[in-house]
């Protein structure tokens, strides 16, 4: 499989936010993931980090959730 779970940095630390992402979809107040089930969450945030290989996309938040 060539999905990744997504994280949110804060303070230095990285928490699990979403798992078995397959889409990112970047939107002018913040970033749409949609995991392999088609379920979705919004959030503002920029992406941080992309590790590929280790299947993690890293978020820092840009003013809270939507």
């Amino acid at each position: 499989m060539c999905e990744a779970n997504a994280y949110l940095r804060q303070d230095g630390k990285e928490e699990l936010y979403m798992e078995m992402v397959d889409k990112v979809i970047p939107e002018a107040d913040g970033i749409i993931l949609e995991d392999i089930f088609g379920r979705r969450k919004v959030i503002k945030a920029r992406i941080a980090e992309l590790a590929l290989v280790d299947h993690r996309i890293i978020l820092e938040q840009d003013g809270g959730q939507i």
